[in-house]
């Protein structure tokens, strides 16, 4: 073998080498940069969810149902008003465990709820981050618990609406993972069979 050859088949191998070991670094870090930017997706979608529900058990203290419209949860949180309530102790009760309830004043809802968010935008909150304009699935029901009509609430986010744009074959994984343990493939709060507003990241 002559030595221009060799050089060449040198050249190769080490082009082969630094190739092989690309791929097998990019196979261990690309599902690791994966769960990173999943999780970071995650927390923003998570709060969201968070603002849904603290509008929405609002609503419901006001008028006595969850709402399944966000036209109506938006209105709700610009113009809408919470009572503000003096809770005193009862001076005709010598049992000292009843209380009257005065209201006296109202606050806006937006201005109550969501004081310390200089960057919430009612508007915006039915909308799913990440997901090109796809909106949180809302449903309300009324069911049965005891002989009594309960009113129950679920919001959802599919991960493949907040996903978007990342690699599909993890996305899918992911999805599996979720479905294998009988387990909603993505976001949500609240329940349509029981009466329950916790979330599923909690």
């Amino acid at each position: 073998m002559n030595k221009t050859l060799k050089t060449v088949l040198q050249i190769a191998l080490t082009i082969v080498i630094v190739l092989l070991a690309y791929f097998v670094v990019e196979s261990i870090m690309n599902p690791v940069r994966f769960k990173q930017e999943r999780q970071r997706r995650e927390k923003v979608v998570i709060q969201n969810l968070k603002d849904i529900r603290s509008a929405e058990n609002a609503y419901k203290d006001i008028n006595d149902t969850y709402t399944d419209d966000f036209d109506s949860l938006i209105s709700f949180i610009k113009k809408g008003e919470i009572p503000v309530v003096n809770i005193i102790q009862d001076p005709t009760d010598t049992t000292y465990t009843k209380t009257i309830n005065d209201t006296i004043d109202y606050v806006n809802v937006q201005d109550s709820i969501f004081k310390d968010r200089s960057d919430f935008k009612p508007e915006k909150i039915d909308e799913i981050p990440y997901s090109k304009g796809e909106k949180f699935k809302i449903q309300t029901d009324t069911i049965q618990k005891g002989g009594v009509a309960v009113n129950v609430i679920e919001v959802k986010a599919h991960y493949n609406d907040f996903l978007k744009g990342m690699d599909e074959q993890l996305i899918l994984n992911r999805i599996k993972q979720r479905k294998d343990i009988d387990r909603y493939p993505g976001l949500k709060f609240g329940s349509l069979k029981e009466r329950n507003t916790d979330g599923n990241w909690e």
